[in-house]
């Protein structure tokens, strides 16, 4: 609550940092997610990339929950709640406005947050790339179609822009920065101190940058939360049970597929996470910024980080119930 109350009595706090934005990418929270992603990006072994692509299961069950199954579960998700369930409460228009919200968030699967979601289930960070790499590859070609089939529109607008831009600062720049200094140090300091006294100074830096992107999510979004109350506790509603659908869908075929948890858990959150720079984009661009399309975008993104932070609690829990790394 404290991004709500920084909102709602210092308005300049927002209106400052919303002037920082590119391509629909608010350039402080990119300043954050890149100081949670660089120290997972430090503990790549790039020789154990190739051993990686060598592991096609947990790739399988990544790209088939994300394109085969996550889009069209959320529709029927969000149809059932938007369209039948909460009939007497939203008007047809509004119904269908939050339904095409939805669907933007179902077809757009996580990028950069994964490797924090990851780094705190102790995710094999190298297999955790090539994860995140093929995902950007299909949503590339994927994206457009199904939204377009899921809408029943032809003329899905994709801001290539702001995709682009996610991967080099969220992907490319700190997997490139990483990659330097790693090497930098062993060769100057020797794997041993890399391993046990560098990467240990950025224990805290993750933690750190997910509590202050709350807060400023939250900065950003008050308003949303408090002129809108009702409907953002009925939007939130298939959206929390489609995350909660998707991850346990992912995870129990990994552990069917007796996949490690160190490539079982980030699977999973990629699924059940969303690429919300994407969705509010094309929400904003089809729909306008007003729209309810727009307004569903924007709750997935009020929500998805506290929805995580409880995947990750339940993928710790239950770790030993996968075979040992």
């Amino acid at each position: 609550m404290i991004g709500v109350a920084i909102g709602q009595f210092i308005p300049t706090v927002p209106q400052t940092l919303s002037k920082f934005e590119y391509a629909n990418v608010s350039i402080p929270v990119a300043i954050l997610i890149w100081l949670m992603i660089y120290p997972m990006m430090l503990k790549i072994d790039f020789s154990s990339i190739v051993e990686a692509t060598k592991k096609p299961r947990g790739l399988i069950v990544t790209c088939s929950v994300n394109w085969l199954i996550k889009p069209f579960t959320m529709y029927l998700i969000a149809a059932f709640f938007f369209k039948f369930l909460f009939q007497s409460i939203l008007p047809v228009d509004l119904a269908d406005e939050y339904l095409a919200g939805a669907i933007l968030l179902g077809a757009a699967p996580c990028t950069a947050m994964v490797f924090v979601w990851s780094h705190l289930t102790k995710g094999d960070p190298s297999y955790t790339l090539i994860q995140v790499a093929v995902n950007d590859l299909i949503l590339l070609i994927a994206f457009t179609p199904i939204v377009a089939f899921l809408l029943g529109v032809s003329d899905v607008f994709v801001p290539y822009d702001t995709l682009f831009l996610s991967v080099v600062l969220f992907v490319v720049t700190p997997l490139v920065a990483a990659a330097l200094t790693r090497r930098w140090i062993v060769k100057s300091r020797g794997i041993g101190y890399f391993d046990n006294v560098f990467l240990k100074k950025f224990d805290t830096t993750t933690v750190v940058g997910l509590l202050l992107t709350l807060v400023i999510i939250f900065t950003f979004q008050g308003d949303v939360m408090l002129n809108n109350p009702l409907h953002v506790i009925l939007i939130a509603i298939p959206l929390i049970l489609q995350t909660f659908l998707i991850f346990y869908i992912a995870y129990g075929w990994a552990k069917k597929w007796r996949l490690p948890h160190c490539v079982a858990a980030p699977a999973a959150m990629i699924g059940a996470s969303n690429f919300f720079e994407l969705a509010v984009a094309v929400a904003i661009v089809l729909f306008g910024l007003q729209s309810g399309a727009t307004l569903v975008t924007v709750v997935g993104v009020l929500v998805e980080v506290p929805l995580m932070l409880t995947l990750v609690k339940i993928a710790n829990k239950t770790k030993s119930q996968f075979p040992k790394e």
